[in-house]
C-alpha cells in the first residue's frame, strides 16, 4: 500500500474543512476566553466586611488542645506558689505573704519572656497558655528542653543566685503569667526574719537535692562511658 503525499487532498475531506492554522487559532481564542472568564470570577476578592466576619468567626472557635485558663484569685495564687519547689513545706501564712507579691503579666505568641544570658530577676508561674524552654545550639538551631503549661512554673533559680539565665523562655501559646520579682521577695525577707529563716533552709534543701541529682548523673555517665 502506498502512502499519499501531504500535498494530495483526502477525497473524504470536505472542501470547506478548516485548515490547521485555523484550528490552532480557534484553540488560542478559546484559551483566552477561559482566562478572561476566570479573571471575571476572581473579581476583587472578599469585601472588608466579609474578611472581618471571617476573622471574628475564627477567633470565636474553641481551642480543644489548649488547657483551660486559670482565674486569678488570692487562693489560686496561694496554690500556685505552694507548687514551687523553693517554697515547698512553708506554712500557709508564709505562702500567703509570698503570694501577695505576685503581679500578672501577659505575653503574645513568639515573644521571649527572657533570653539565655540575661540576668535573672523573677520567678514565673503560668496561669494560661504555654512557654517553651529552649537553648540555641551552634550549627543546629533551637533545642527545646520543655514546653510548660498552665499550673507550671519556671525561672525559680533567679530568686537564689545571681547567675544569668541558662536558657530561653519563648511564648509557645499566648499566655498570662504570675510573676514574683527577686527584689520584692528580698524586701519581704528583710522585714520578716522568721520567713527568711524558714525559706533559707528550704533553699538549702533544694540546692542540696539538685546537687545530688547532678552528681548521680555524672556518676552514671562515667560508668556507662567505660562500656
Amino acid at each position: 500500500m502506498s502512502n499519499q503525499s501531504n500535498n494530495e487532498s483526502d477525497p473524504n475531506t470536505p472542501d470547506d474543512a478548516p485548515g490547521i492554522d485555523e484550528v490552532l487559532g480557534a484553540i488560542d481564542n478559546a484559551i483566552s476566553d477561559d482566562d478572561f472568564q476566570l479573571d471575571e470570577m476572581k473579581g476583587d476578592g472578599p469585601s472588608p466586611e466579609e474578611v472581618k466576619a471571617a476573622d471574628a468567626a475564627k477567633a470565636a472557635m474553641p481551642e480543644p488542645d489548649r488547657p483551660p485558663s486559670i482565674v486569678l484569685t488570692p487562693e489560686v495564687a496561694l496554690v500556685l506558689v505552694g507548687k514551687v519547689n523553693l517554697f515547698a513545706g512553708l506554712p500557709r501564712v508564709y505562702l500567703e505573704r509570698i503570694a501577695s507579691l505576685c503581679v500578672e503579666q501577659s505575653y503574645k505568641y513568639g515573644q521571649f519572656v527572657f533570653r539565655e544570658g540575661q540576668p535573672g530577676d523573677s520567678l514565673y508561674l503560668i496561669l494560661e497558655g504555654a512557654v517553651r524552654i529552649s537553648r540555641q545550639i551552634p550549627g543546629m538551631g533551637e533545642e527545646a528542653l520543655a514546653v510548660l503549661k498552665s499550673g507550671e512554673y519556671f525561672g525559680e533559680m533567679a530568686l537564689i543566685d545571681d547567675f544569668p539565665r541558662s536558657a530561653d523562655a519563648c511564648v509557645h501559646e499566648s499566655c498570662r503569667l504570675l510573676v514574683i520579682g527577686k527584689e520584692q521577695l528580698q524586701d519581704l525577707l528583710f522585714v520578716d526574719r522568721d520567713l527568711a529563716y524558714d525559706l533559707l533552709w528550704t533553699f538549702v534543701r533544694t540546692l542540696s537535692g539538685r546537687l545530688r541529682q547532678t552528681n548521680d548523673k555524672m556518676t552514671f555517665m562515667a560508668v556507662t562511658s567505660k562500656f
